[in-house]
């Protein structure tokens, strides 16, 4: 096999794509070869920053050079863009969440196998130098058997930003908008989930934005504030709080684990790299673990980049739809259970991801970005 990229089409041009356009310069299995965006406006603006041409998002769909189609629109979008994509035969990447309903989600997931298409989903920070740390770490029974575990994440939310409104309306709330980078990191380092018990509750049914807010006053439609326990099919129990009802800066970690001879600590999921501690049985206080891989920052394309190294190998990807679509019901679980009053039984799986090689060079995930383009 003697190809090494494939050629990416972007459709959504909007805040999180200036990520994209610079981290997939470090890959050389990423080439975009186009964008777009319904506003075109904003699709010229990042075609002319990063020398991308500028395409309609049907030019993109009918393009036989196009293999990839990269995702970026908001995320009540996430599913109709997937659908046109593989129906049009592209693999697809779509920005987090998979999407913002479980059914209409699981039409995507069903549709990619039929067509026998690649199908992945960010968050890819589980990816990353510090993630990959405290997956070694506990891999390599530093903690030994892992028990138990606290997420906690825990701020006002972005109430004071231009785009507010959007965070605090269907598709996303504290769970949507920053659970994924917290699911998908346990995923990572536990494997599948198996049971939801959850309470939720919103602080209140408006908001009062910053000045460039528009409006200035919003509605709140989805809860703010959620906490409960997951459950994980190897006996794991994670305790989870994630609030954008808090005033004060959190003094709790935001991942701890706890296992039959220690603990680990380690920074907020959202960042490829941070602070990983770990705690033994006999030690006195918390000790620093220095990263053990690389992409510790910038590297929001390296999903992507794994995918595609996927298709061309005949691997399965790390940031899979499947790995995403369980993600999604563990986070619309806590709602669920919450409006149930009963733990809600998950009736999704998905392969706890291969874990990454210690590879030193920049751009490099397995052994085909090793060899020469």
């Amino acid at each position: 096999m003697s190809k090494k990229y494939l050629n990416v089409g972007v459709i959504g041009c909007g805040m999180i794509s200036d990520w994209y356009f610079r981290a997939a310069k470090r890959f050389k299995q990423i080439r975009i070869v186009g964008c777009a965006d319904l506003k075109h406006v904003l699709a010229e603006k990042q075609g002319a920053e990063y020398q991308i041409p500028v395409r309609t998002p049907e030019e993109i769909y009918n393009d036989p050079q196009v293999d990839v189609i990269l995702n970026l629109t908001p995320p009540k979008a996430h599913c109709a863009v997937l659908k046109r994509a593989l129906e049009a035969g592209k693999h697809a990447y779509t920005e987090k969440p998979l999407g913002v309903d479980l059914d209409e989600a699981r039409e995507v997931l069903e549709l990619a196998r039929e067509k026998n298409l690649y199908l992945g989903c960010a968050p890819d920070t589980f990816l990353g130098g510090g993630h990959q740390t405290m997956r070694k770490l506990l891999d390599d029974n530093w903690i030994g058997k892992p028990l138990a575990g606290t997420v906690v994440c825990l701020g006002r939310g972005p109430e004071k930003w231009e785009h507010a409104p959007a965070f605090y309306t269907k598709g996303a709330g504290p769970m949507l908008d920053i659970g994924p980078y917290f699911i998908s990191q346990l995923i990572n380092l536990l494997g599948p989930a198996k049971y939801v018990t959850a309470a939720v509750t919103r602080g209140a049914d408006r908001r009062a934005g910053g000045d460039d807010t528009v409006p200035r006053i919003y509605p709140v439609t989805v809860p703010t504030h959620q906490s409960g326990i997951i459950e994980f099919a190897s006996g794991v129990q994670i305790t989870m709080i994630n609030s954008y009802e808090v005033f004060a800066p959190s003094r709790h970690p935001f991942i701890e684990l706890y296992g039959s001879r220690g603990a680990l600590a380690m920074f907020h999921p959202n960042y490829f790299g941070g602070k990983v501690e770990v705690f033994q049985d006999g030690y006195e206080d918390w000790k620093e673990v220095p990263p053990a891989f690389i992409y510790n920052s910038d590297a929001r394309s390296i999903g992507l980049a794994d995918m595609i190294e996927s298709i061309l190998t005949g691997k399965p990807a790390r940031a899979s739809g499947d790995l995403a679509y369980h993600a999604l019901e563990i986070m619309l679980g806590f709602e669920k259970s919450a409006e149930s009053g009963c733990r809600i039984e998950l009736k999704s799986t998905c392969s706890r991801p291969e874990a990454m090689l210690p590879v030193m060079d920049d751009g490099c995930i397995n052994t085909i970005s090793l060899l020469d383009e």
